[in-house]
């Protein structure tokens, strides 16, 4: 069962700093029909325009990860880290009993534009972490990249749920497959250009719900970005 979601159906917010599309219920936007998608909990397609950001703010009980598509992103928390990030690159945090950080873009003229997940861990009150991990374009081109996978996983960013994250970066004209086991089930995210999935044609921004299907089958009809989570079918 395939189901697409348009962006134009999603929630959207502008607070001039920051614009944001909301592919579940978050903020002041409320769908009691759009609430999760099995343990994905929160996908957020944010734009930070320069100079703006997030205060320092808590988290806890949530496996939270961010997908820099532009720009750059400035992270500082209170177990004292502090780095900055770039396109391809991964952030992650286990909130688990709490942490407090700050998110900015701190560049002066380019707009950071991110995806940020919250995923509904697999147990409550676990030891805070963070981390990160640099990506590049290469290995991700015309081919699919796990960028987060469980920890019993295999991919340099592990977090406390049954899940992977892919990612890929396809020319024009390219196809990917992907074999879905009978017990998984996927959302995929079309972050940049125009892709046939299964069929079905997504545009940037739109997403897709895949339940109960052995393959997914991509096909970029122009240059194409996108990313997908796959996890249990509940």
């Amino acid at each position: 069962m395939l189901r697409k979601i348009d962006k134009k159906s999603m929630g959207v917010s502008n607070l001039g700093w920051l614009e944001s599309r909301f592919h579940f219920s978050f903020a002041e936007y409320r769908d009691p029909q759009r609430m999760n998608f099995g343990v994905l909990r929160v996908l957020n397609d944010d734009i930070i325009h320069p100079q703006g950001g997030f205060g320092m703010h808590p988290h806890h009980d949530m496996e939270i990860v961010s997908y820099v598509i532009d720009g750059e992103i400035t992270h500082k928390d209170s177990l004292g880290n502090s780095e900055t990030l770039q396109r391809y690159d991964v952030q992650f945090m286990t909130a688990g009993t709490g942490i407090v950080h700050s998110e900015y873009n701190m560049n002066s003229d380019q707009a950071l534009r991110l995806l940020q997940l919250w995923i509904f861990p697999q147990k409550k009150k676990l030891p805070v972490n963070y981390g990160s991990h640099r990506y590049t374009k290469e290995q991700m081109y015309n081919q699919l990249l796990k960028i987060v996978s469980s920890v019993k996983g295999d991919s340099p960013v592990k977090i406390n749920q049954d899940v992977s994250i892919f990612v890929s970066e396809l020319e024009q004209g390219k196809s990917l497959v992907y074999e879905i086991q009978s017990d998984r089930q996927i959302y995929y995210v079309q972050i940049e250009g125009v892709s046939k999935v299964n069929e079905l044609t997504l545009d940037h921004g739109d997403a897709l719900e895949v339940v109960e299907e052995k393959l997914l089958k991509i096909y970029a009809q122009e240059h194409t970005h996108l990313l997908f989570v796959e996890m249990a079918d509940e």
